[in-house]
């Protein structure tokens, strides 16, 4: 069964930086599409940034410019860069993968941004 961990989230200030990791196993990681997702609380959970198996990317309009998702294929890990954040970045964010037809989702790290 697959399986994904994550890590990295916080507590941090306005303005600083976090970086998420995402391991998976069980899962043909490099034929996966790859995402990371955030939901604060009384919100819809929504997209922040994704990246395909081929590297295509493609981010949130709030987030452009400040995250950067990547992958590291031989790692099976899915990494994402958060830069400059903002207080209305505060919010419990998941990796999630897709393969084919089976959808695989993290247990949620929790990101905190003082102002």
């Amino acid at each position: 069964q697959g399986q994904l961990v994550e890590s990295g989230g916080g507590l941090v200030q306005a303005g600083g930086f976090l970086r998420l990791s995402c391991a998976a196993s069980g899962i043909t990681f490099s034929m996966a599409d790859n995402g990371w997702y955030r939901q604060a609380p009384g919100k819809q959970r929504e997209l922040v940034a994704h990246i395909s198996s081929g590297g295509s990317t493609n981010y949130a309009d709030s987030v452009k410019g400040r995250f950067t998702i990547s992958r590291d294929n031989a790692k099976n890990t899915v990494y994402l860069q958060m830069n400059s954040l903002k207080p209305e970045d505060t919010a419990v964010y998941y990796c999630n993968v897709k393969y084919l037809i089976t959808e695989y989702w993290g247990q949620g790290t929790q990101v905190t941004v003082s102002s």
